[in-house]
């Protein structure tokens, strides 16, 4: 069901008020508020180790089932917010989020935790990125990265704020109650604000970027580019699998074992945590500024930049002793960090076009979920063995150079095909 047709009664011109703008305005909301809870699981280790005394190992894995089972349902909903668009789609998320949250407030055994936080939470939360990030694509094309960064601020701004939230709810109420209060707010506010998602401009009877400039008419093409059939056999698809699977596969690495890296080396563990803190306020000045870069020097390029600002920060941490240099490293990595998750969807507009670009996100997000589940249990395993940490981040980094050389090869799909269709065309009239 592709509504990408509208009534020939209806006349598309350029509107005062560019709906475009609502499209962002909701979907940084609902980035702010479903990954600043999400982010924040780790705030409930505490309380739910000090009730059933379970293993870090325990509570961890459900986040790591949450993790996977995100990145396997973003494939899946991303192709059906192409058939469906996003309003059904997102609402559906959200429901799946605010249920598995209000169960969680019932859980009592393991097995509970792994179903209601790791299974149910987990297909929700598959929608999050690839829902927003997909739709503006076919809202902006001049903009596109920057809006893609605008609406990923929205998770940096969430990061801030709701583990402030959450530590005064399980401090005043404890973690049953704040479940349960976490619960109807992400139901209530991602169902209410999917409400606003529209699938592309026709349905508002408005242009792309609200300028017809390069239309006429009715003609408003928000479909372009491969089709699915066709981009999963390019190498490019598959290239920019690998790099983000190289990408996540070091965040979360990073993320997971910075803190405990930092107090073996003797920083305070309050003190240390405030390197993670600066990870995520940079991070939003990188997903704002490599997103508009995106739109002015193109989305490979920016790449390019952020993976040398994780090479920098790496071969940085190899050195760190001290607090200082940890705190430079975070603003290093941390800008890096924010935009490569505002670079990714744009870039994958840039190289397939916008027929497809729900399930093709997915593809890309479920492998980059892999390399995010399987770094930081590398980390763990390599670390209990050796007892430190210089293996892991020389690996990290060895990882990085091989990143950066398969986005310095990375070749446009939609520029190969046009070369390649006039070359046929040539050969058909020299015939």
């Amino acid at each position: 069901m592709n509504k990408n047709k509208t009534s020939p009664l209806v006349k598309i011109k350029r509107q005062p008020l560019f709906y475009g703008y609502t499209i962002i305005l909701a979907s940084f909301f609902i980035q702010a508020i479903v990954w600043g809870i999400s982010n924040s699981f780790g705030v409930f280790f505490a309380p739910l180790i000090s009730e059933f005394s379970w293993s870090r190992a325990t509570i961890s894995g459900a986040a790591s089932l949450c993790f996977l089972v995100h990145g396997l349902s973003s494939m899946l909903l991303g192709n059906l917010n192409d058939r469906f668009g996003p309003k059904l789609i997102m609402s559906a998320c959200g429901i799946f989020l605010g249920i598995g949250f209000l169960l969680m407030a019932k859980v009592n055994s393991a097995w509970q935790l792994y179903l209601f936080y790791g299974l149910v939470v987990g297909i929700g939360l598959g929608g999050i990125d690839v829902i927003p990030l997909s739709t503006v694509t076919r809202w902006f094309k001049k903009k596109r990265g920057m809006m893609t960064g605008i609406i990923k601020v929205g998770t940096g701004v969430g990061m801030l704020i709701m583990p402030f939230f959450i530590t005064w709810l399980l401090k005043g109420y404890g973690w049953r109650i704040a479940f349960t209060v976490l619960a109807v707010i992400i139901m209530v506010s991602v169902i209410f604000l999917a409400q606003f998602l529209m699938r592309d401009p026709i349905q508002k009877a408005q242009f792309i970027d609200n300028e017809n400039s390069h239309t006429s008419g009715n003609s408003n093409k928000t479909e372009d580019g491969l089709t699915f059939q066709k981009a999963i056999h390019t190498r490019q698809l598959w290239t920019i699998c690998a790099i983000y699977f190289i990408i996540l596969f070091c965040v979360y690495t990073i993320l997971i074992h910075i803190v405990q890296h930092a107090i073996d080396l003797g920083i305070p563990t309050a003190v240390a945590a405030g390197v993670l803190a600066t990870v995520g306020g940079v991070s939003i000045s990188g997903r704002f500024l490599m997103g508009g870069a995106g739109d002015k020097i193109g989305e490979k390029p920016a790449l390019l930049i952020c993976l040398l600002f994780l090479l920098t920060a790496l071969g940085w941490l190899q050195i760190a002793k001290t607090l200082w240099m940890f705190y430079l490293f975070a603003i290093i990595y941390g800008f890096a960090h924010g935009g490569f998750f505002s670079l990714i969807s744009p870039l994958i507009a840039k190289q397939f076009g916008t027929r497809s670009h729900g399930l093709l996100f997915g593809i890309v997000i479920f492998s980059s979920t892999i390399g995010g589940a399987i770094g930081p249990f590398m980390a763990g395993y390599i670390f209990d063995v050796t007892h430190s940490y210089k293996i892991v981040f020389l690996i990290l980094t060895v990882l990085c150079i091989i990143a950066l050389t398969l986005t310095a090869t990375l070749k446009s799909v939609l520029q190969d095909k046009v070369v390649s269709d006039d070359i046929t065309l040539n050969f058909e009239k020299q015939e």
